[in-house]
């Protein structure tokens, strides 16, 4: 009897193995543990639009020397809006910014972030209100949001290119996201300039 209890056992004590492995494996790759000790530094300069071509020389009366034209002066980025961060699930700092360049196209930009490292990080644009605390860790995705793409880095200064069509009347705030807990790290409302 105790021989075949022996043989039992054997594929139980497998089977608790194998199990143990998965959840070990699960785990690891849903909280990425190893993200807690490194960090991301990402130090992007803000984009400039590039300077119109030098404009021929404008004709003038056929007895008059021809008058160059002097290109316009782009003006320089103009900063539409912005806010600074406060902490939610992770210590976040850092300012964000809404920048119009020259070109008239429009980038969110994160200046000096300082955040937790973790899995699956977005930045969103919403029109959620940011609250302290842990009441507003989670109420960005019950409104409306628009993603911005995985955050480059959790340390540094980096931009984040805005379609065309974003109504910054509608949308009032920036979260540092993590999508697979649905969790913001941080977060900042924005003030108009």
């Amino acid at each position: 009897m105790s021989r075949v209890s022996g043989l039992m056992r054997k594929p139980l004590v497998i089977g608790v193995l194998v199990v143990g492995l998965a959840v070990v494996a699960m785990g690891l790759y849903l909280f990425q543990p190893w993200k807690l000790w490194t960090d991301e530094t990402v130090n992007e300069a803000l984009p400039t639009a590039v300077p119109p071509a030098n404009t021929p020389a404008l004709p003038t009366q056929p007895d008059e020397p021809a008058v160059s034209a002097e290109p316009e002066e782009p003006a320089g980025p103009m900063t539409l809006a912005s806010g600074k961060f406060i902490t939610h699930e992770h210590a976040t700092t850092g300012i964000v910014k809404i920048v119009q360049l020259p070109d008239g196209s429009r980038v969110l930009r994160l200046e000096d972030l300082v955040t937790s490292n973790g899995p699956d990080l977005k930045v969103w644009i919403t029109d959620a209100a940011v609250k302290p605390g842990k009441g507003g860790w989670d109420v960005f995705d019950d409104g409306t949001y628009l993603s911005l793409g995985k955050l480059k880095g959790n340390e540094g200064s980096q931009n984040y290119t805005l379609p065309t069509e974003t109504d910054l009347d509608k949308y009032t705030s920036v979260t540092i996201w993590c999508d697979r807990f649905n969790v913001s790290f941080g977060a900042a409302e924005l003030a108009r300039a």
